[in-house]
């Protein structure tokens, strides 16, 4: 259940900045931001802590190689999809929520990787501590 939280936090923090429609804060700070400059900047802000909170825990638990070998198990996925005619590329709005799947499926594997090790090994990951 943590994991499946994991990523719906993830792709909804990928969602609200940029999506097909034109419900997300790249559009809306578009047409807003010379009314409502404290609330962009504020928002902007928010959105910046949520994705420094995301990549800095995929970068130390996965690194950089897991960041990209999850992306491509999932774009494989997508391939073998393609290729069996259960998935279509010519909506470039449908393509754009693909991309937003595969990297909030790559931040929530990222952020929960710890737990998934620990239930899988027994192990527990320690922070390095500078002293």
């Amino acid at each position: 259940m943590g994991l499946l939280l994991r990523w719906v936090f993830a792709f909804l923090l990928l969602a609200l900045t940029f999506n097909p429609t034109q419900y997300n804060y790249f559009r809306w700070s578009l047409a807003n931001y010379v009314e409502e400059l404290p609330l962009t900047v504020l928002l902007g802000l928010l959105l910046v802590i949520g994705y420094i909170i995301y990549l800095r825990a995929t970068l130390r638990s996965i690194g950089g190689f897991g960041m990209f070998l999850v992306l491509a198990v999932v774009c494989a996925l997508a391939w073998v999809l393609y290729d069996w005619k259960m998935l279509t590329l010519t909506n470039t709005d449908f393509n754009t929520w693909i991309a937003i799947l595969a990297l909030s499926i790559m931040l929530g594997i990222g952020m929960g990787w710890s737990h998934v090790r620990r239930m899988l090994s027994g192990q527990i990951d320690v922070d390095e501590v500078d002293g």
